[in-house]
């Protein structure tokens, strides 16, 4: 496993490299932020340590560029910053752990351990399906380049439908994932809220991103999915209200 340690102050550092040397891993160190995001754009490494604060710009700055680069090596974040408020911006950032110095080598190589048992695969702090995205962290939305305002519950919905673009989501799934109530079987809340999102999300004369799949549910248009016979895998559906066979809506 080869590791890119980002630490400024040399001594740490030194520790750092010694310590996961005799873990058994292949160690790299840089020592400012522009070399560390430089490094791991060179080197696919399975993990990176990184400090916050840094030269050049910050520990939360590399995690932001390594994500927007592609690079989603598992990245614990060390710091004598220990708040709350620092711990949520590296994670939100794009930091896959948090560690506060001064710390343990044994609880450190544990959670290096778990980390690569993740794997590295895609996880962008942004959600985006075609031309919508969302910033779960700052509860933002935008269609292209516009943004919109969502209620709490309209974020909610959305964020299930972006989750599993092209699935067919059931009321009852739906009702599940975003309501934390009971809802009887007769409950027209989820396509009430689905012609909400509509009128937000869609653009007049388009075809809806959200389109109804009589008798099943709702479902995201997948970017494949664009035209009417785009994918012959999504029949074309009408982005009409409930049906009737439903129950809901009346």
């Amino acid at each position: 496993m080869r590791v890119l340690v980002v630490e400024d102050e040399i001594r740490t550092a030194e520790l750092l490299r010694r310590g996961l040397t005799e873990e058994g891993y292949a160690v790299d160190v840089a020592a400012d932020g522009p070399d560390a995001v430089w490094q791991a754009a060179e080197v696919p490494y399975d993990l990176i340590v990184l400090d916050v604060m840094l030269p050049g710009f910050d520990g939360f700055e590399v995690c932001r560029r390594l994500r927007a680069d592609g690079c989603w090596a598992p990245v614990p974040v060390l710091t004598a910053l220990g708040s709350v408020g620092e711990r949520v911006h590296g994670l939100d950032a794009g930091a896959d752990d948090y560690l506060a110095k001064p710390f343990s080598f044994a609880e450190l190589f544990a959670r290096l351990r778990a980390l690569v048992r993740r794997g590295n695969h895609p996880r962008p702090a942004l959600v985006t399906v075609g031309d919508l995205r969302m910033d779960p962290a700052s509860r933002r939305v935008w269609r292209g380049k516009a943004e919109l305002q969502l209620s709490p519950k309209e974020f909610a919905l959305l964020e299930l439908f972006l989750r599993h673009p092209g699935d067919v989501l059931t009321r009852t799934r739906i009702l599940e994932h975003v309501w934390d109530y009971p809802c009887d079987g007769v409950s027209n809340v989820v396509d009430q809220y689905v012609a909400y999102l509509r009128r937000k999300v869609d653009r007049p004369g388009e075809r809806s991103h959200l389109e109804t799949v009589r008798g099943a549910g709702y479902r995201l248009r997948a970017p494949d999915t664009a035209g009417p016979s785009a994918n012959p895998a999504y029949p074309p559906v009408r982005p009409e209200e409930p049906d009737a066979e439903s129950g809901h809506g009346r």
